[in-house]
């Protein structure tokens, strides 16, 4: 039986937000890294249309692992943590249910992943010690499948906070190029590091041309502040993770340490002006992924951009504002310490 631990609000909080930072990272990294490696080398063999294609259903799994690794931090068994794992992702919406059957169609709503999870968490605990010998049997069906149900139930309501942040931000479209890159590099720059997935933004509301850049460039921002904070405080390995596309490993730091978005707006100012300046352009399907893959970049240059111009907005400036920003930030005006940049694992 566990012993059963005192947690405050903020404590538990915490506690699924680390989990759910490091599921994402193990959930996405890997097709991060080496999902555009694949697919450019599938005409040299078959072998990577095979890899290709099992680095992107990796990302199928991210719920569930955000699950199990949420049920390790509150200290659960194996059993009890996989369990919490299977309601996560039933009730994250990452599958569709068609006439030719289940249907993968991404890694789900994180929000209601998040809530699900500890939904599953506070149930399980409660549950500890209750159900004696039919634990094996009781558990998966209350929590597994009963937690579930009710993630898939909260679903269309949770996933209005997407639709809502989405509508607001296409109404930046709307104005002067100028303000509307500006104001996008911002906003994508400080959802990239939230729950909210920027790429399901981007294809929601079909944000193309110059705002689809700048949404790129901004994220991008958020990256160059990240990987220059967090080279300081963390292992080599985790300030590569974020520059490969690990971002939202850092979303417990930013309810820890709020503060850690003045330097990210600031960069992604600057990086929105560059942006305009240099007229980058996307679509939809590459405004929410930034650097990661070379994606945004890629498309920029696919558009019409000369690669000159895209060396400037996608990495001379932002990284180079970032230096500057946080030499600013951290040296000068003395706004933060480099620890909000650390990075705390989940563990069991």
């Amino acid at each position: 039986m566990l012993k059963e631990e005192q947690l405050t609000f903020k404590n538990y909080t915490n506690k699924v937000l680390a989990g759910t930072a490091s599921g994402i990272v193990i959930g996405l990294i890997a097709n991060a890294i080496l999902g555009g490696i694949f697919k450019a080398l599938i005409p040299y063999g078959a072998i990577f249309e095979t890899l290709a294609m099992i680095v992107s259903t990796m990302q199928f799994l991210t719920p569930a692992l955000i699950g199990v690794l949420v049920g390790m931090q509150f200290k659960l068994n194996p059993m009890q943590s996989v369990i919490i794992g299977a309601a996560a992702f039933l009730g994250s919406g990452a599958y569709a249910v068609t006439d030719a059957g289940i249907v993968l169609v991404g890694i789900g709503d994180l929000v209601n992943v998040m809530i699900i999870s500890g939904l599953a968490v506070f149930v399980t605990r409660l549950l500890e010690g209750k159900l004696g010998s039919l634990t094996l049997i009781l558990l998966p069906i209350i929590v597994g499948a009963g937690v579930g149900t009710i993630g898939i139930l909260m679903l269309p309501y949770v996933s209005l906070v997407t639709t809502t942040i989405g509508n607001g931000i296409n109404t930046f479209t709307q104005l002067q190029p100028l303000a509307m890159a500006i104001l996008i590099s911002v906003a994508f720059s400080i959802l990239i590091i939230s729950p909210i997935s920027t790429v399901a933004i981007g294809i929601a509301i079909g944000i193309s041309g110059l705002g689809a850049g700048a949404a790129a460039v901004g994220i991008t921002a958020c990256t160059a502040i990240l990987v220059i904070g967090s080279q300081r405080v963390n292992q080599s390995g985790t300030t590569l993770a974020i520059l490969l596309g690990a971002m939202k490993m850092m979303m417990p730091n930013l309810v820890k340490h709020p503060r850690i978005v003045i330097p990210i707006v600031v960069n992604a100012v600057l990086s929105g002006v560059g942006a305009y300046v240099f007229s980058m352009h996307g679509i939809p399907e590459t405004a929410g992924f930034g650097i990661v893959g070379l994606v945004g970049p890629i498309q920029a240059v696919n558009m019409g951009s000369e690669l000159w111009m895209v060396i400037m907005a996608y990495f001379v400036i932002p990284f180079g504002g970032a230096v500057i920003v946080d030499i600013l930030f951290n040296k000068v005006l003395k706004i933060y310490e480099h620890e909000i940049f650390k990075f705390v694992p989940a563990t069991n």
